[in-house]
């Protein structure tokens, strides 16, 4: 079983990670889940939410895109659903119908495409494809939340009987409205709504002689606001109609919540199946949005990355537009422990951060920025201690906090385990510290453990050198600059480079060498070997790339030269059939004229029919016999020579296409010129010259000296500024 603690996730900034991944979700669930993801806890869960992930992701290459998943939580709707007698509103049976509705398609979808999304399919599979909720909710509820009409007879008959009312209570107040005004009774105004009621605006002095209610006046006490008698016999009967429809409403809303009550579980089920495909879905589009694949999964204890990014520092530079640079790193039963040194600032934390975030991100089923041909393998155990985890809480110091750390270590390292360490045995005096890390690392070698670790002592450089399955590697540094290249190199210990990069920062030569003289000369002449060797591999690195270079270069020319030279003999050999072929039609041009010329001058068709078949006859000869199948390849032979000059002619037809779009559009991407009045300006596709003679709303009017025309602004082109 798969256990990787909380402290392990933090260490490595897992969090940040789910957070980015959450800022793809469409849907609250979904988010929640997203934020919430954590390892899988069994190699099998882990394989198929990575399968999930990639399923997703060929989607978007496939002509049978996955349907929209989002839906509003029904986490209110189902809370009620639990207690008897509740109803349900007719907004939340609206979203009930609607989360249904997606979940189905969703069902439907995979089953119909089950052969391209096999493990998408596998998880809509489990769940129960109905219809009968959709049915029964929009027989009752419309597009808009509300109840229908006809949900029932009753609520149609009450519904019609009030449409009726409202006609009767509009033609009695506009009756009323017309009669009272013309006997000068109203104000100007006429009409006012008091309390969502039409009221008569009548004038204070007549108000004993309009019949009705007073519902109110204006501030000075000049207009009395009155509702008609007959309008208010009218509203009191739309009032009851009103208290029954709502009571018939509520009577159809139990009904219907009574009849969804029992499939409760089916709506939780639908409710995680799609935030769950939500999450698969944020998942795919965070490892597009870094190019990020599937690497193979090994059943063999290894891990081998190439090209390995770091998710978070990749997607960070990328918005800063700054490059990246991809690590490779390989762990096998020949090489499970890696010791990592050299100076500080070189990429030796960052590389182990890198390392142990694509591990985890892995097995909490994200595609990782690799190349595919990059192999990992599922630990059960993922250890880290990187950086200062000084506890303030419990009054330990760094070495303390990081001592209980080893204990723990200790206790749980197994050969199923990963360690990852940020400097190994610091915060304690140098030899003490160093021997007691020097133990750790060989009870942890005794275990069988991966792992990775960074490291200033000598003597874990030293113990990495001398055992089988450890192996020292450094991060790269130019020599002469001392500016780190941020690449891992396996198979040598790093140097520190101490006094050199206090030389570096302007400390006196004189001080250097007297902390020279304060170290023992065995340590400096082991860190200075160290030096010098990092140095000639610095020089030697150099001059294989170059000679790489070249020699990448000169292959390159040979390889153009060589089919330069094949498309020259090619036409030569054309050329020359071309020539034969002219010489043969010239011979028999002239044999042809030579007989007309005789056939002239002696008038003897049987000569000269004998004289033309002999010519013939003798071309003939020349030729070879085919049989009808031999003709028949012959000609397949032909055609298939043809087609494949059209596809030739169409594909490069197809790529000066493309080229005129990429120009039109890196030209419509340049920054637009403000246009002025008076500028020399030309259309796009134009040659005149005019100048702008004014600029109304986008359109432009241009001058052309012969004639003046209007054009879009957004069509023409600057030629010269207004001087």
């Amino acid at each position: 079983m798969i256990k990787i603690t909380a402290k392990t996730l933090s260490d490595l900034e897992f969090p940040t990670v789910c957070q980015q991944v959450s800022e793809f979700t469409i849907t609250n669930p979904g988010r929640d889940k997203a934020l919430a993801m954590v390892p899988f806890k069994s190699r099998e869960k882990t394989l198929f939410a990575l399968h999930q992930t990639n399923e997703y992701v060929s989607s978007f290459q496939q002509e049978s895109r996955i349907p929209n998943h989002g839906f509003d939580a029904i986490d209110q709707e189902i809370k009620y659903l639990n207690i008897e007698d509740t109803m349900l509103e007719a907004s939340g049976l609206r979203k009930i119908s609607a989360i249904s509705e997606t979940a189905n398609t969703q069902i439907k979808f995979f089953q119909e495409f089950q052969e391209i999304y096999p493990a998408l399919h596998k998880t809509t599979s489990e769940i129960e494809y109905t219809p009968v909720l959709i049915e029964n909710i929009n027989k009752v509820i419309d597009h808009f939340g509300e109840v229908k009409d006809d949900a029932s007879p009753l609520l149609q008959e009450i519904r019609r009987k009030a449409n009726h009312v409202k006609g009767q209570i509009n033609a009695s107040f506009g009756s009323a409205l017309t009669h009272y005004n013309n006997l000068g009774y109203l104000d100007d105004i006429r009409e006012s709504v008091v309390e969502n009621i039409r009221v008569l605006a009548v004038k204070a002095m007549y108000r004993r002689k309009v019949k009705g209610g007073i519902l109110g006046n204006s501030k000075t006490g000049s207009i009395v606001y009155i509702q008609p008698e007959a309008t208010y016999n009218h509203t009191r009967e739309l009032n009851n109609l009103e208290y029954e429809e709502k009571e018939e409403v509520k009577q159809i809303l139990k009904q219907l919540t009574n009849f969804i009550r029992p499939y409760r579980p089916l709506l939780i089920e639908y409710q995680d199946l799609l935030s769950g495909i939500d999450v698969i879905a944020a998942r795919a589009k965070y490892g597009m949005q870094m190019d990020a694949v599937l690497p193979k999964i090994s059943e063999d204890r290894e891990m081998d990355l190439r090209d390995a990014y770091h998710p978070l520092l990749l997607l960070n530079n990328r918005k800063k537009k700054e490059k990246t640079f991809p690590q490779s790193i390989n762990l096998d039963q020949e090489k499970r422990i890696i010791v990592i040194s050299g100076p500080n600032a070189g990429g030796k934390s960052i590389t182990l951060k890198t390392v142990g975030l694509l591990q985890v991100m892995l097995q909490s089923g994200l595609l990782i920025p690799v190349h595919e041909y990059s192999r990992m393998f599922f630990f059960e155990k993922i250890l880290t201690d990187i950086g200062d985890n000084q506890s303030i809480e419990n009054h330990l110091s760094t070495y303390s906090y990081r001592l209980k750390n080893m204990n723990y270590f200790l206790k749980k390292c197994d050969s199923q385990t990963l360690f990852l360490i940020d400097e190994f045995g610091t915060g304690s005096d140098p030899e003490l510290g160093g021997a007691l890390a020097e133990t750790f690392l060989e009870v942890f070698y005794e275990k069988e453990s991966f792992g990775i670790l960074t490291t200033h002592y000598a003597n874990l450089k030293m113990l990495a050198n001398e055992l089988p399955g450890m192996v020292n590697a450094n991060m790269l540094f130019d020599a002469r600059t001392l500016e780190p290249l941020y690449k891992l190199h396996m198979g040598e210990a790093g140097s520190s480079f101490t006094f050199e990069v206090a030389q570096k920062n302007g400390i006196p030569y004189s001080l250097i060498n007297r902390s020279k003289k304060k170290v023992e000369r065995g340590k400096i002449r082991f860190d200075k070997s160290i030096a010098d060797l990092q140095k000639e591999r610095s020089k030697l690195q150099k001059t294989t790339t170059s000679l790489k270079t070249k020699e990448q270069k000169t292959e390159s020319e040979k390889k153009k030269l060589e089919e330069t030279n094949i498309r020259i003999q090619q036409k030569l050999e054309n050329f020359q059939e071309l020539y034969d072929s002219n010489q043969r039609l010239i011979y028999l041009g002239n044999k042809i004229n030579d007989l007309s010329e005789k056939y002239f001058d002696n008038k003897r068709k049987n000569e000269l029919i004998g004289e033309f078949l002999k010519i013939v006859e003798m071309e003939n000869s020349k030729r070879k016999k085919l049989t009808a199948k031999e003709k028949k390849v012959e000609k397949t032979k032909e055609k298939k020579v043809k087609e494949e000059a059209e596809i030739k002619v169409e594909v490069i037809r197809k790529k000066k296409k493309e080229k005129r779009v990429e120009e039109k559009k890196t030209e419509a991407e340049k920054p637009k010129v403000a246009l002025k009045v008076g500028d020399r300006v030309r259309m796009q596709d134009g040659k005149a010259v005019g100048s702008i003679d004014n600029i109304e709303k986008g359109t432009a009017k241009v001058n052309y000296g012969i004639f003046t025309t209007s054009v879009s602004v957004d069509q023409l082109e600057l030629v010269q500024r207004k001087k």
